[in-house]
């Protein structure tokens, strides 16, 4: 691993760390601490989302014709201004204007710290990076929502103050540290280049468009995203305390079981599927995830105890964390390796953007979760089902080396075209 990539992963990390001091006290936060009720909180959520779907899709053009480093250190900024805003706030606009400037910033890193990956690495070494990157986000973020958890205090509305700050903070050491990465050549990945002749010429929307593999991979990315992330925090939750009778506290105790299943999985599982095919990867983790749903199922049938509903509840949980710890090294390499020359913040932001809009309507799971819970868990083990359908018809339009990029192993290295404007040559060290 070269110092570029240490430095992005340590930066990467670091962030983590200080969003995971704020987003499970959010809610608590606006609603309870600033007195502002339940529908305040929720449009807080919803400017949030906001921000990043107003935000991402101009981020992919400007990361590709400035480089990702100026995108980052903006983006930075813009979201430690919302955090520390946010922790000062009283008002509802303030409030919400706040998180309007934290979700877009936020938002906007994502694409521009994987098109930072993707320059510092090789197409035999991404999927490593990547799953490195998720690995320390969720190592970050369950220890700042451990140590956050310590801090905060209802009655005391100076700890939430107190937490937002070391968030700001946090996004400004991001700034610095990526203000002092020199960044390689940007590689160009020969089989990436779509074929088709369809796609030379127009904007990077319409060329993405007409690039079917691509295409293909934001659906399947926008039901993954729906089934498993979109869930965690709205529909699963409110089935689990509605129909399986799930504690608060054990609901945390699952959340904990998901992040610890990501980080002690995450690097058994990469040896597992590096060298695999990922369209059958993604689809394995469809059939795994149709499991959590229908154990899931279990806990809210009232058959057993209410000690095997929280086990089976926080077994469906550490089951998802097993799904993501296999889509890590997956997805974001397979969204890199199908951008064409020149195109990879473009790539990069239209997957954001997809995970986004998911996220946005996960919560529309809320209702049928707590009133229909059996409905509930039948639709998501066919959404489920149809992860693992969408993979494999997804691997009919990918190259071998695209599916498989272990095959590169001994083939000539990908040739590097100048970089973007203000990026500085390094060479690649993996």
């Amino acid at each position: 691993m070269g110092a570029a990539m240490r430095r992005i992963q340590a930066g990467n990390a670091l962030t983590a760390f200080g969003i995971g001091f704020t987003v499970p006290f959010l809610y608590i936060y606006v609603a309870q601490v600033r007195d502002l009720g339940a529908a305040t909180a929720t449009c807080a959520f919803v400017a949030f989302a906001l921000g990043a779907l107003l935000a991402l899709p101009l981020t992919g053009r400007i990361i590709d014709r400035r480089g990702p480093i100026p995108v980052v250190m903006g983006a930075a900024v813009a979201a430690s201004v919302g955090a520390m805003s946010l922790g000062l706030s009283t008002g509802v606009v303030p409030i919400l204007l706040s998180a309007l400037a934290l979700g877009a910033g936020q938002a906007v890193m994502q694409p521009a710290l994987a098109t930072m990956i993707v320059w510092c690495s090789t197409p035999s070494t991404r999927t490593r990076a990547f799953a490195l990157q998720f690995f320390m986000a969720n190592l970050g973020l369950g220890i700042g929502g451990l140590i956050g958890g310590q801090i905060v205090d209802v009655n005391r509305p100076g700890s939430f103050t107190l937490l937002f700050s070391i968030e700001a903070v946090m996004f400004l050491v991001l700034a610095g540290v990526i203000a002092t990465v020199r960044m390689p050549h940007a590689p160009s990945i020969k089989d990436a280049v779509p074929k088709d002749p369809a796609q030379a010429g127009g904007s990077g929307w319409k060329r993405l468009m007409r690039h079917k593999a691509m295409v293909q991979l934001c659906v399947l990315g926008f039901v993954i995203f729906f089934a498993c992330y979109g869930q965690f925090e709205s529909g699963l939750a409110a089935f689990g305390t509605e129909a399986a009778g799930i504690s608060p506290s054990t609901l945390g105790f699952a959340l904990a079981a998901n992040t610890g299943a990501i980080v002690v999985a995450q690097f058994v599982v990469l040896r597992l599927v590096e060298k695999r095919r990922r369209s059958r990867v993604i689809a394995l983790v469809g059939v795994i995830w149709t499991g959590a749903w229908l154990i899931a199922g279990f806990s809210g049938l009232g058959h057993g105890s209410a000690m095997m509903a929280a086990a089976a509840f926080i077994a469906t949980y550490a089951l998802f964390g097993i799904g993501e710890a296999m889509l890590s090294p997956t997805l974001a390499p397979l969204v890199a390796d199908l951008a064409p020359e020149g195109s990879i913040g473009q790539y990069n932001s239209a997957f954001a953007l997809v995970k986004q809009m998911a996220l946005a309507l996960g919560p529309l799971g809320v209702p049928v979760g707590a009133g229909v819970p059996m409905l509930y868990i039948g639709i998501f083990v066919v959404v489920s089902l149809g992860i693992a359908w969408l993979a494999l018809r997804l691997g009919k339009r990918l190259t071998p080396v695209q599916d498989n990029p272990s095959l590169l192993k001994g083939a000539p290295a990908p040739v590097a075209v100048p970089r973007a404007a203000g990026a500085v040559a390094e060479p690649v060290s993996a």
